[in-house]
Parts: structure tokens; sequence; C-alpha cells
């Protein structure tokens, strides 16, 4: 079977190893990295990729989400292109006998030619429940965000909004979240945001999101094998360990 065919397989399973914490489920699951080589601003070569995939599956990891940047003036990355990175990432975790699993998916950009493919009912890379992950500027709001929602949804996506913490137009306007949820969307926040790494404002959104069952994913959101050491000190804190009492769907995720 080709990868184009297994990234369209329903020919799903159900994740079960899944470990038990005191608060809840441990994450083994990461659906938010960018760990394939020389696709975007994350790992530069195979060798920073297999650092990553090493690094997150001594944190307990066990399946992972490839999701590279896809933007259509920037970073203008294709299924076939993703998926040739996929291959070779995958050879080399056979060859170094690693337990991990991969799959792959994208995190959309939400810009005019994101939407005029929904409007034009093309295929996005999804992973999961048909979960599709977007993001926005971090500086500038979407004017078109609740429009990509509602379309999305209505084509048979969940779109899932990555790391709104992050956000700074949302720093002082903490129920534009709440309504983004609201009318459909999900939510991801980053792992490292809960150790203040981009910012306190960041941190502090996020615990409060964690503090408002408003969390759906945590994801590591990992780019370089520096972040590591950072999401080490992550499963320590005392709001990760919070977040895992909630509804997280990262271990409920279907894999191929």
């Amino acid at each position: 079977m080709s990868w184009f065919s297994r990234l369209f397989s329903t020919n799903k399973k159900e994740i079960k190893e899944v470990i038990t914490t005191p608060q809840g489920p441990a994450l083994t699951m990461d659906m938010h990295a960018h760990f394939l080589p020389e696709l975007d601003d994350g790992a530069s070569s195979l060798e920073e990729s297999m650092a990553i995939i090493k690094g997150l599956h001594q944190l307990g990891y066990k399946h992972l989400v490839a999701t590279p940047h896809i933007m259509s003036d920037f970073y203008k990355n294709t299924p076939e292109g993703i998926g040739k990175k996929v291959d070779l990432v995958k050879k080399e975790i056979v060859k170094e006998n690693i337990d991990i699993t991969i799959e792959f998916a994208a995190e959309y950009y939400l810009d005019d030619g994101f939407l005029l493919n929904l409007r034009n009912k093309k295929p996005f890379l999804t992973f999961g429940k048909n979960y599709l992950l977007i993001e926005t500027s971090f500086i500038n709001p979407c004017l078109f965000i609740d429009e990509a929602i509602f379309m999305a949804i209505s084509q048979g996506y969940q779109p899932i909004i990555a790391h709104p913490e992050r956000y700074s137009y949302v720093f002082d306007d903490y129920e534009e979240i709440k309504r983004w949820k609201d009318i459909g969307a999900m939510l991801q926040i980053n792992a490292l945001s809960l150790l203040g790494y981009y910012s306190s404002k960041s941190k502090n959104i996020a615990e409060r999101l964690i503090d408002d069952n408003l969390v759906d994913f945590i994801g590591t959101d990992c780019h370089k094998p520096k972040h590591l050491e950072g999401l080490k000190k992550v499963l320590n804190s005392s709001y990760y360990n919070k977040s895992l009492g909630l509804n997280l769907k990262n271990n409920q995720i279907a894999t191929f």
C-alpha cells in the first residue's frame, strides 16, 4: 500500500497503551510536532529528526503526528513531499529499533490560500477523527477565522486551533478564545507554555484554559532537540499534572 493510500485508509486501531497516573492517563500521543527534516522551521536534518524522536520516546510518547507548517507564501509543503520525509524517518526508526509509530498531518496557516482551498473543497491533511490543525498569525487576528471554522466543520473536519495561548492579540481578550470553542473549534495548548517558555502571558492563559476545562489537546510543538529539556521539566509541573485530569483527546486518537 502506498503512503498516499495509507494516508486516507480507514483501517485504524485505537491506542490502548495508556499509563495511568493519580491525575489521569499520561500522554502517549503527541499530535503537534515538527520533527520531519528540512520541511519548515523544525528539524534541519535527519540527525535532528532522530534526536527529537528519541527524546520524545524517552518522555513516554509512543505515537507521534508530524505536523509540518503549510503556508501559501512560505512553507509550500505538499502531501507528496511530506510523505517522502515520513518514509525516510520511518526507515531510520526501524533501523534503530525504536518502539514508536508516526503518522503525519500538517499545521495550516489561516491565509487566503487556505480559505480558497476550503471554498474549493480541496482535501487537507488530517489525523485521528478528521482533526484539522490550524494556526493564525501570532500578532494579528484572522479576519475570516469564523468562516474557516464553520466551513471546515460543514465539510466534515474538526478544526483544532493550535496554541491559542501564544497569540498576542488575545492576551487581553480571553473571551475570544472561549468564543472559538463555542463555535465549534477545539483548543490545543503547548506543553512548554506551562513553563512560561514563550512568555508569562502565554503561561497565564494556558493555565486559565486548564482551570476552565477548555483544553482538548496538549502538544509538544517540538521543533528542535533543545526543546526536550524543557519538556522534561513540564512533566513535573503542577498544571501539566492538573491537565491530565481533563478529558484530553491525545490518547483517544486512532492511528494507522
